[in-house]
């Protein structure tokens, strides 16, 4: 009877010994604030081979019994990045103070009946949105391709509502862009906190979704001071991003605004009121 307990102990001091592994993505963007570091090297031979990562999928991860929350030890060991200044370069591209972002100062949306007011609220305290193009992509040319950019009508206390853009000719968008300027941005309320408080699903039409149909084009020179200013000061790790990856600003400019904030149907805002209208 003995004997059976045997393979079972084998089996068990197998699992003690094993050690956690985790599946990352290609580039880590999850940084302590802690650990950006302020005077890395971003010179063009480095800065682009940090958006290559290969040293593969599977990396160790924490011990088994600290995922678990067990306070036995481990005899595994967290592995430390092939090379530190990498480690450090990826910090440096890919994250940024908290304290450097400012604070939206409103906190809860305007009520449903403003509906112009309500459009020009979530396009300033959204921070990207789903831009729809036409795409050139060879399997799907012709057909509709979505993508996810991050985007600011301004400055946090200075609300435009024009949608600004900072992007690459390596984007696939951005292609598509060059062959058909028009393109869809959607917005959802659900980015921010409201909708979770209310405890609104996505597609609750009270959970506000917006959105601007019109033209890409790229901003003019006089207009490129504030177009930094409204990228840059929403989105600060953007001035560390390679320049070897031609980065330039676009704009929407506005054919149509589509809004469903309210159960029982949608609204076509005019532009004359969508611009006039203030998200504060």
């Amino acid at each position: 009877m003995k004997a059976c307990y045997f393979p079972l102990a084998v089996f068990a001091n197998v699992l003690c010994l094993c050690q956690s592994y985790t599946l990352r993505s290609s580039v880590s963007w999850v940084v302590s604030s802690n650990d950006v570091v302020e005077d890395a090297d971003l010179s063009e031979e480095v800065a682009p081979a940090l958006l290559v990562d290969s040293a593969g999928l599977w990396k160790q991860a924490y011990p088994s019994s600290n995922v678990l929350g067990d306070s036995v030890e481990s005899p595994g060991e967290l592995v430390k990045p092939e090379n530190d200044n990498v480690a450090q370069l990826s910090s440096r591209l890919f994250s940024y103070r908290l304290e450097k972002v400012k604070k939206s100062a409103s906190s809860s949306p305007p009520p449903h009946q403003e509906t112009a007011r309500t459009a020009r609220y979530i396009a300033h305290y959204s921070d990207w949105g789903h831009l729809s193009t036409i795409s050139t992509q060879d399997k799907i040319k012709g057909l509709p391709f979505g993508n996810i950019f991050s985007v600011s009508d301004g400055p946090l206390d200075n609300s435009t509502g024009v949608i600004y853009f900072y992007v690459t000719p390596m984007d696939n968008t951005v292609s598509d862009l060059k062959s058909n300027p028009s393109a869809s941005l959607t917005f959802s309320e659900a980015q921010g906190e409201f909708c979770r408080q209310m405890v609104y699903d996505p597609e609750d039409p009270r959970c506000a979704r917006l959105t601007l149909t019109g033209k890409m084009v790229e901003v003019a020179p006089e207009e490129l001071a504030f177009a930094k200013e409204a990228m840059f000061s929403r989105h600060p790790v953007m001035a560390k991003w390679p320049v070897g990856h031609k980065w330039f600003f676009m704009k929407l400019e506005l054919i149509q605004v589509w809004l469903q904030d309210w159960i029982g149907g949608t609204s076509l805002i005019p532009l004359e009121d969508y611009f006039k209208a203030t998200p504060f």
